[in-house]
């Protein structure tokens, strides 16, 4: 379909409350869409916002994607109010970034941010796949450069996109029969554009390890790899209208990328071949990092 004849269609978008779900919700607003934005907290700030600001054709709904209770709760809403053109697309943006090493992280850690990212989707897709399927329409995800990218104190985050992208992946293969077409989006550093990133200190870290990865890991180096943290978060696009584009592209495009790699021109050549060069290359890439070799001399036990 052209995008004027989408005009009418529905589409769901998960985690509004604030950043790239709730932007692009105004957006599909503007152009003619019914849009069901899924928040985390209807009552906030954020969602609040989007309802005061929007046509009477978005609605907001309770939708936290780690409760089967809610997504099912979303799919009557949603097959309730269907306009007559269905429910073209689903925008699985909802998600929650955190960092640390892999050593000061409990099983609790990965289970949440797991849960959130990619059980989320898993959960929210499988509610709503019938529906998109009926319209011949589109499923689309936000993954993250690091989900093929190795970067230091990203474990748990990474987990969670890689093994997005795999059930993305699988899905846009299952989908192709149905004439259903899956996207990812995998921006890079959009920290300054997005209320994602979580902030804390060295000290909050230092306070939670055991006194076995007291003697590893010194609360000097704690600092120092929240200072980096905060450093690099801060570097990226402060501008969030490139992944804006890239979803709207493939919401309404008549051939939707398979995946929008979104970082800047200059890192553009890197990140398209990093998934395709041998791993003792992106490993030397990794070790090269000043940060890892200041973390190097800072270890207690080496």
């Amino acid at each position: 379909q052209k995008p004027q004849e989408l005009r009418g269609s529905a589409v769901l978008i998960t985690g509004c409350d604030s950043g790239f779900g709730l932007h692009l919700a105004r957006c599909l607003d503007s152009r003619g869409f019914v849009v069901f934005a899924g928040c985390l907290c209807p009552e906030g700030e954020g969602a609040q916002s989007l309802k005061r600001e929007s046509s009477k054709n978005l609605k907001i709904l309770k939708l936290d994607v780690t409760s089967e209770e809610d997504v099912q709760k979303a799919k009557e809403v949603v097959q309730a109010n269907l306009p007559e053109k269905g429910l073209w697309a689903v925008v699985n943006n909802a998600g929650i970034s955190d960092w640390a090493e892999i050593e000061w992280s409990t099983i609790d850690d990965f289970r949440t941010m797991v849960d959130v990212n990619l059980f989320g989707c898993i959960r929210t897709s499988i509610a709503f796949l019938p529906m998109v399927r009926a319209s011949k329409g589109r499923m689309v995800y936000v993954s993250s450069i690091f989900a093929f990218f190795t970067c230091l104190n990203m474990g748990a985050y990474s987990v969670s996109k890689r093994g997005l992208e795999a059930f993305a992946d699988c899905l846009r293969v299952e989908m192709a029969s149905f004439g259903v077409k899956v996207s990812i989006i995998q921006p890079g550093n959009f920290g300054p554009a997005t209320s994602i990133v979580r902030t804390k200190t060295g000290s909050e870290i230092w306070e939670k390890l055991n006194k076995e990865r007291k003697q590893t890991f010194s609360q000097q180096y704690m600092e120092l790899a929240s200072d980096y943290f905060k450093s690099t978060c801060s570097s990226g696009f402060k501008d969030r209208q490139m992944v804006i584009d890239a979803m709207l592209d493939a919401i309404t495009s008549s051939r939707p990328k398979y995946r929008y790699l979104l970082v800047s021109t200059f890192d553009m050549f890197f990140f398209y071949t990093c998934p395709y060069l041998p791993t003792f290359i992106t490993d030397a890439i990794f070790f090269l990092s000043p940060m890892y070799h200041k973390r190097k001399e800072m270890l207690y036990s080496k």
